[in-house]
């Protein structure tokens, strides 16, 4: 009757690389969820262009190669910057008119620039992934005993978490950081403090975009590059955004790592729920603390 519960142990190298699986999600999820979280928190701005811009920050890596033949490294500023400047735009053009108006507003612009974006991509590209090699410097991996760990995946979660933890500090650290909650707090005030708001709106819009995409580049040589590559991760990063707690930065980085954990562990133990288990998850959180596990309420 009960035989289901009974679940074979896999064995360990099986185990680990489900788990390393689950970190490399997790990075993108950390990164992407702080992009979001970083927009909304201090912009109050639902962002669901950031898949978008995540597949743009991977097509402009492979531009850089395919046209110009620059590599990983330099493409790991220049993208961030190219798109990062790409919503700049988008704010001072667009979001910016949409200022003191309910939320909704600016979720169905934004998702309406997500369909264009991808619409015009995939026509261009098609749906099929482009390949993007990874550098020669983090080719191979490395036998640790219990798993074999691939250079370039060791990377990615090193340097997503360096990323992630490095941006928690200068928004909760740093002078430039209390800038910008006070401002979300209380514009007026910090304009009368001789502070360009405004700038400092489209500039950490800005920045939110420049994360998504950074992890569009690093996701470019595991996924390859394909302009349906942000639709297929931008729900579950809002999923992860949610329970973490809107707009939360501690809550974005924590969250994003461990469910993609956790969603490593279900492919091993019960496969059948691994598409699902954060989407569950999501479902108790905001049954049990509306906020998320790091937010406030309202």
């Amino acid at each position: 009757m009960f035989s289901w519960l009974h679940i074979a142990m896999p064995p360990a190298p099986a185990l680990f690389a489900q788990l390393l699986v689950g970190l490399i999600n997790g990075s993108f999820y950390a990164l992407l969820s702080l992009g979001l979280a970083i927009i909304f928190g201090l912009l109050n701005i639902i962002n669901f262009a950031h898949g978008a811009q995540y597949m743009m920050g991977a097509f402009c890596a492979w531009f850089l190669l395919d046209w110009w033949g620059i590599g990983y490294w330099p493409a790991l500023v220049i993208a961030p910057f190219a798109v990062g400047a790409v919503g700049i735009a988008i704010e001072r053009l667009l979001l910016r008119r949409l200022a003191g108006l309910d939320h909704l507003y600016g979720l169905l612009l934004t998702f309406g620039l997500a369909l264009v974006i991808e619409g015009l991509f995939r026509q261009r590209y098609g749906s099929s992934g482009l390949p993007y090699t990874i550098p020669a410097e983090l080719i191979g991996g490395k036998n640790l005993g219990f798993m074999f760990l691939p250079v370039y995946r060791g990377w990615v979660v090193v340097f997503s978490l360096t990323v992630c933890l490095a941006t928690w500090f200068v928004i909760e650290r740093t002078r430039l950081g209390a800038l910008l909650r006070a401002a979300t707090e209380n514009a007026t005030l910090v304009q009368a403090f001789g502070i360009d708001v405004p700038r400092l709106v489209t500039l950490t819009y800005g920045a939110g975009v420049a994360l998504a995409a950074l992890a569009g580049v690093l996701a470019a040589p595991i996924y390859q590059v394909s302009p349906l590559m942000g639709a297929n991760i931008i729900i579950v990063v809002f999923a992860v955004v949610v329970i973490g707690g809107m707009g939360s930065i501690l809550g974005a980085i924590v969250s994003g790592f461990a469910l993609g954990l956790i969603e490593g562990l279900t492919k091993v133990f019960y496969p059948e729920a691994s598409n699902t288990i954060i989407f569950v998850i999501m479902a108790l959180v905001l049954l049990v603390k509306p906020a998320g596990l790091f937010g406030r309420a309202a």
